[in-house]
């Protein structure tokens, strides 16, 4: 797993090929819509889906957490598909998320999904400063004078053409400058091209992906993107 180095404002951050970043100097980790217990929601509508999503995302999550040893983690917002997801969790799910959340200091953003998680350790917020970032749910279309807005919700992905395949992924969206957009870290989450208008309009000056690969990220500049 190689990491992929990006610089805003004199500080550092690592795009992780499981969707996460991480701020070496702060020692935060940062994730974006879990959408946890997506799938038992969808079966309360009628639809069924595997119901191992909820697992299979704080497995994940639980690994990063070995791997970067965090002091605090930033959840972008949707960490719940709804605002009944915590309840509806199985006991074992809810225990390993209470104890990541009691030995990581957790600040949850909320989202257009979900409300502030009750009954979890850790703070909420609708959005959250520190040194020149601000983390928030959703993008705002304003530029944010020295300052660099990070953020989720629009579960961004691209798709390249490669000399085998035609290959559609996951990625992180960044103008350099002022903005990074991370992808959905969650098991059952679609995703958004970054060419549509949502994306696009974000990011006026032209953007950057970095695509999820098994083992890194591959880097493309729009132009690139079909």
């Amino acid at each position: 797993m190689t990491p992929a180095p990006i610089h805003f404002h004199n500080e550092r951050l690592m795009l992780d090929p499981q969707g996460a970043a991480f701020w070496p100097a702060a020692r935060t980790l940062i994730v974006s819509d879990l959408h946890l217990e997506k799938a038992s929601a969808a079966a309360r509508q009628g639809s069924l889906l595997p119901p191992f999503d909820t697992k299979a995302t704080l497995e994940k999550l639980h690994r990063l957490i070995r791997f970067y040893r965090p002091e605090k983690i930033v959840a972008l917002g949707d960490s719940f598909h709804d605002s009944h997801g915590l309840e509806r969790m199985a006991t074992a799910d809810r225990s390993r998320l209470n104890a990541m959340a009691q030995q990581t200091h957790f600040i949850w953003i909320t989202g257009n999904h979900d409300a502030a998680p009750s009954g979890l350790a850790g703070e909420s917020t609708a959005e959250w400063r520190q040194g020149p970032f601000i983390f928030r749910h959703q993008a705002e279309s304003r530029r944010l004078a020295r300052e660099t807005e990070i953020s989720g919700h629009y579960h961004p992905k691209a798709s390249v053409q490669t000399r085998a395949q035609r290959i559609s992924r996951p990625c992180f969206v960044s103008d350099g400058v002022a903005k990074l957009m991370l992808p959905a870290f969650g098991a059952y989450t679609g995703g958004l091209d970054v060419r549509d208008p949502a994306i696009a309009r974000l990011f006026p000056r032209g953007l950057r992906v970095f695509l999820l690969g098994d083992a890194r990220l591959f880097s493309f500049p729009l132009g690139q993107i079909e």
